[in-house]
């Protein structure tokens, strides 16, 4: 028992740089207190004493803010960050190195008897306000985003986020450095990344909107291109230039973009990236 206390102990020092002492960890994180009493109670429990097991589970989440079913299966250095509001049902199993933040819910999603929760497999992360749902696995290594209703398997080292959750990045699905750089370029060109333009944006909605403004720019430099052929062969065509965008049309958005001069392109852009 004292070596898994340990081991706890541990593993809150290497996922949360606010903890500063060992004292301070044993007295001040209602998410190890939730676990360690779960470990009491799962004993109870799967040594017939259900009543005392709920009642110790009860009592835990008086005192902690954690709501763990008896009934579930924790792993080893399993760290609930801050706590309040988390939620794991009966026949949730979660495995070695998981992490997961306030509001997490592991829940159902039928009355049938049965496997009815989760399974996390090893060092998954559930961001806050989550809701994992039904008897689904989150394989290995994924990572649940914020807010994320989950109803769905996951396969090892995704992202998945939104409602429903959708599964924006995979170990097989990262781009190349070429793509990397040219979107970092178009994202330190224009100041912020409200759009997505960066890669490791994991928003599915907002990188759909960078693609777009990806394929905007293109079109306005093959415009922009075509409207000196045709004036260098007499043609008036394009005398009128397009209204200027300007950092004050973004004042009630909440961004303060560094907009690029009139006529300035990217060199080398692949409209494919």
């Amino acid at each position: 028992m004292f070596s898994g206390i340990k081991e706890d102990v541990k593993g809150v020092f290497h996922r949360d740089p606010a903890a500063r002492n060992t004292f301070e960890v044993l007295t001040n994180y209602p998410g190890l207190h939730a676990i360690w009493l779960h470990r009491v109670s799962h004993k109870l429990w799967t040594h017939d004493f259900k009543w005392l097991a709920r009642s110790l589970s009860t009592f835990s989440r008086w005192l902690t803010g954690v709501e763990i079913h008896p009934g579930a299966t924790l792993g080893r250095r399993f760290f609930i960050d801050h706590g309040m509001g988390v939620v794991i049902g009966e026949t949730a199993i979660i495995g070695d190195d998981v992490t997961i933040y306030h509001g997490v819910t592991l829940g159902g999603t039928s009355w049938k008897a049965g496997k009815r929760h989760p399974t996390l497999e090893n060092n998954v992360v559930v961001g806050a306000g989550a809701k994992v749902l039904g008897p689904i696995v989150i394989s290995e290594g994924a990572k649940i985003g914020s807010n994320s209703v989950v109803v769905k398997d996951t396969p090892a080292g995704a992202t998945v986020v939104g409602i429903p959750g959708r599964i924006v990045k995979t170990q097989k699905s990262a781009p190349d450095d070429a793509r990397v750089a040219k979107r970092h370029k178009i994202a330190e060109k224009y100041g912020f990344d409200a759009y997505a333009v960066a890669t490791d944006n994991p928003d599915p909605v907002a990188n759909a909107m960078g693609v777009m403004l990806e394929h905007i720019h293109q079109m306005d430099s093959k415009v922009e291109e075509l409207c000196g052929v045709i004036r260098s062969l007499g043609g008036d065509v394009c005398t009128d230039n397009l209204q200027a965008i300007k950092a004050e049309d973004f004042a009630e958005t909440g961004i303060d973009p560094v907009i690029p001069q009139q006529g300035e392109v990217l060199d080398d852009f692949d409209p494919k990236i």
